[in-house]
């Protein structure tokens, strides 16, 4: 069966969706240390959550662009999750969503959060048919996310780190045998309505 061409999917608990983000060290060591992300971490800058570890790969070189050295798996609640995506917007117009695009302008100035669809990656970061979700939370969303939704945050830098190296000797089976698994998340439907899933 082929994947929709906008699907959500992510490792997941019995409550728990697994999100990616990849930052420095300055970042990174006191977020494991706390459990959550603390000072210097900003609050008020737009943060990006992204279920897709090869889309985080795509995104950060495989933890080996700057500033974005350590890539950290966020386990947070299904239902800030949930309610994430309950309140978002899409980050660009779309006429199949938004009748006009002052529509989507007066949405988007009410959505604490943004909603990318971008195409899914392989194991070689090339381009796939299908997108994977990437979603941008700001204000209250960003306060939900450090205060209330994580449950726990792990560095799987290591594991990038072997992916890689896997692919670059070609042994392509090894490399994709350790990649999370990510299935596609049971939404509501209004929920799959507000992010244009399908």
């Amino acid at each position: 069966m082929t994947a929709e061409l906008r699907e959500v999917r992510a490792k997941q608990g019995a409550d728990t969706v697994t999100v990616y983000q990849a930052y420095g060290p300055a970042i990174a060591e006191p977020a494991l240390r706390a459990g959550t992300f603390v000072a210097p971490f900003k609050r008020e800058r737009m943060t990006w959550i992204k279920p897709s570890f090869l889309w985080m790969m795509y995104r950060c070189g495989w933890a080996e662009k700057p500033g974005q050295e350590r890539v950290l798996a966020v386990e947070i609640t299904r239902r800030g999750f949930e309610w994430a995506l309950r309140h978002s917007c899409l980050s660009h117009h779309d006429s199949r969503m938004y009748a006009t695009r002052d529509d989507w302008l007066a949405a988007k100035k009410a959505s604490p959060v943004r909603v990318q669809w971008d195409p899914e990656r392989d194991t070689a970061l090339r381009p796939l048919a299908h997108r994977a979700i990437q979603i941008g939370l700001s204000g209250p969303a960003v306060g939900g996310y450090v205060d209330e939704w994580i449950r726990g945050i792990e560095d799987v830098t290591p594991l990038a780190r072997e992916v890689r190296a896997l692919l670059r000797e070609k042994r392509r089976e090894e490399a994709a045998a350790l990649l999370p698994r990510e299935d596609a998340c049971p939404l509501p439907d209004d929920v799959r309505a507000r992010i244009g899933a399908g």
